[in-house]
C-alpha cells in the first residue's frame, strides 16, 4: 500500500464537502450525516490496445483511444476500496486530446469489466481483458481539448476495485488523455452520503511508477519475525499451480489473490506452453505477475520446455539459477521448502541431500513443502509420480506436515499418509494437489486411497493460514462458483 496524506476541506455546517484530488487514487471526506462528500478519483492504471499493433502495450502512453476502423479499446481501473456510504452521484470524466484534426468525434461506449486484476503494462490487442460487464453508457460527439462526462449513477458501488472498458462502433473514434498527463487524467467523480461517526482517511500518494515486465531482483525475504521466531500475526501462504495461458482462468484466480494478503506460492507450470520469456511477459505478468514481489515460486515441466527453464529463472530470479532451483524460508513457526520435480531428486541426489540437510537444520516446529509433480493423485491426465517418493520420504523422516503439488489441473486433498500411501494419522503428511490456477480443467480417473476431497470444474486458490502449532486450509473458488473445502489440522 502507498503512504497516505490528508487533505480535507471543511466548511460551515449544512454546506457540501468537496474534494478534488488530481494526482491521488483515493480520498474520503467525512461529513455530518446530513451532508455529502464529493470525491474525485484518478485511475490506478489505464491503457489502450490497437489492432494495428497487436503485440504492443501502451501502458505508458499519454493517450487512450476508442475507434472501430483502427480498432482501439481503452481500459481504466479505479481503487474504491476504502469508500463507505451510499453513492448519490457518479460521473466518469474524460479529457479529449487536442492533437487530432477532427473538430468532433464519437466518444465511445463504456462497460464494467469482471477482470479487475490486469496491470497497466500487461494488455495488448492479442491479450486484452474481456469487455464483459454491465453497460455504463455511450458518449456522442465530443470536441477536441474539452472535458466530457458520462453519468454512471446507480451503476457502480462503493468499495473494492472498479475496472471500466471503452470501445467504439464508429470509424471516427476519439482519443483521450491518460493518467500520465497529470491534470487532464481521467476522473471518476463520486458524491455520497457519509455515515455519522466516521473518521477521515488520508489521501494516498499517486500511483507508483510502473516497473519492467522482468526484474533482476529475487523474491523478497519473508516477513520479519519477533525475537521468539513467531510472526507478529498468523502468516498466510496462498497459491496454486498450472496458471497462465491465453484463457481467462488465470485472471479469475489472480482476482482472488488480490484480496488475500500473505506470501504467494506456485506449484509449477506457471505459464504455458513453453515457459518462454515472451509467455511470462504476455500471460503471467498481467495476472499473477502483479504479486511477483510476494511470490515464492516452484517450476514445472512446462518451464523446462525452454532450455534450462531460462524463462522462469529470468522472470523470477533475474537469470540467477544457483540457489533458486530449490530453496527454503520461514514464515512464523513454519519452515517452508520449494522443491523442483524437474531435476534430479532421487535418493542421494544433490537436491535430496540438500533437503535432508535443510530439514536437519530447521528450528521451526511445523514444515510444509511444495513442488510440481504429485506423488499421490487421482487425476486422469497424469498418474502418481512415484519418482517423487524420495523427497516425500525425506520430509516424512523429519516429521513434516504438508506437501502441495500441481500438474493435474484440479483440486484434491488427501488424508495424512506415509510415503507408500498408507493412512498415517500420527506422523503422516497431508498432500494437496493444487493445479487449479488457470489451466484448462482435467478430469479424475481412478480415485486413489485416502483421497478426501476433489474438484475438477472450478478455478481457485489454496489458502493456508499458518498458526503456531496448526494450520487451516481453504479452497477459495473463482467468482460465481460455490465449491469449497476447508479444515484445520495440528502440526506433528
Amino acid at each position: 500500500m502507498t503512504s497516505r496524506r490528508t487533505r480535507n476541506a471543511l466548511v460551515a455546517l449544512g454546506a457540501v464537502f468537496s474534494v478534488s484530488v488530481a494526482a491521488a487514487a483515493l480520498l474520503r471526506v467525512v461529513a455530518p450525516s446530513d451532508m455529502t462528500a464529493t470525491m474525485t478519483f484518478t485511475p490506478t492504471a489505464d491503457t489502450y490496445v490497437d489492432n494495428l499493433h497487436p503485440t504492443t502495450n501502451f501502458g505508458t502512453s499519454t493517450q487512450l483511444g476508442v475507434d472501430k476502423s483502427e480498432v482501439k479499446n481503452l481500459f481504466l481501473t479505479f481503487d474504491l476500496s476504502a469508500m463507505s456510504g451510499t453513492i448519490t452521484s457518479a460521473k466518469l470524466r474524460l479529457h479529449v486530446d487536442d492533437s487530432g484534426s477532427a473538430a468532433s468525434t464519437t466518444g465511445g461506449t463504456y462497460k464494467l469489466m469482471s477482470n479487475t486484476a490486469w496491470s497497466e503494462t500487461g494488455p495488448t490487442y492479442n491479450h486484452q481483458p474481456a469487455i464483459d460487464g454491465a453497460l455504463l453508457g455511450t458518449l456522442g460527439n465530443v470536441g477536441r481539448n474539452s472535458w466530457v462526462e458520462l453519468d454512471v449513477t446507480g451503476k457502480i458501488t462503493a468499495g473494492g476495485t472498479l475496472s471500466i472498458a471503452g470501445y467504439s462502433t464508429s470509424t471516427n473514434g476519439a482519443d483521450y488523455d491518460s493518467r500520465e498527463t497529470g491534470a487532464t487524467a481521467p476522473q471518476l467523480v463520486i458524491a455520497m452520503d457519509t455515515p455519522p461517526g466516521t473518521t477521515p482517511l488520508a489521501t494516498p500518494a499517486p500511483p507508483p511508477a510502473t516497473t519492467p515486465l522482468a526484474t533482476t531482483t529475487p523474491p523478497p525475504s519473508p516477513r520479519p519475525t519477533t525475537s521468539t521466531g513467531q510472526s507478529s500475526g498468523d502468516p498466510v501462504l496462498v497459491g496454486a499451480g498450472d496458471i497462465s495461458n491465453s484463457g481467462t482462468g488465470d485472471s479469475a484466480t489472480a482476482a482472488l489473490i488480490n484480496s488475500i494478503p500473505g506470501t504467494v506460492f506456485t506449484t509449477g507450470d506457471n505459464v504455458y506452453d513453453g515457459g518462454t520469456p515472451s509467455e511470462f511477459n504476455t500471460y503471467y505478468n498481467p495476472t499473477w505477475g502483479q504479486f511477483k514481489a510476494r511470490t515464492k515460486p516452484a517450476p514445472g515441466n512446462h518451464e523446462y520446455h525452454t532450455a534450462d527453464a531460462a524463462g522462469y529463472f529470468g522472470y523470477f530470479f533475474g537469470g540467477q539459477t544457483a540457489g533458486n532451483e530449490y530453496y527454503s524460508y520461514d514464515l512464523g513457526n513454519w519452515h517452508i521448502v520449494s522443491l523442483n520435480s524437474e531435476i534430479a531428486h532421487s535418493a542421494g541426489s544433490a537436491q535430496e541431500t540438500w533437503l535432508r540437510n535443510d530439514l536437519a537444520n530447521n528450528t521451526r516446529p511445523c514444515t510444509l513443502a511444495y513442488w510440481h509433480k504429485p506423488l499421490f493423485t487421482s487425476g486422469a491426465n497424469h498418474s502418481p509420480d512415484t519418482s517423487q517418493r524420495p523427497l516425500f520420504q525425506a520430509l516424512y523422516d523429519s516429521n513434516a506436515d504438508v506437501v502441495v503439488a500441481g500438474h493435474n489441473h484440479q483440486y484434491e486433498r488427501f488424508a495424512p499418509m506415509n510415503p507408500t500411501g498408507g493412512a498415517d494419522p500420527t506422523r503422516g503428511i497431508r498432500q494437496f494437489v493444487a493445479g487449479m490456477g488457470g489451466g484448462s480443467h482435467y478430469s479424475f480417473g481412478t480415485i486413489q486411497p485416502n483421497s478426501e476431497a476433489r474438484n475438477s470444474d472450478t478455478y481457485g486458490v489454496l489458502k493456508l493460514t499458518l498458526h503456531s502449532n496448526s494450520y487451516d486450509w481453504q479452497f477459495v473458488p473463482e467468482a460465481g462458483k460455490t465449491y469449497g473445502d476447508s479444515g484445520t489440522t495440528a502440526c506433528h
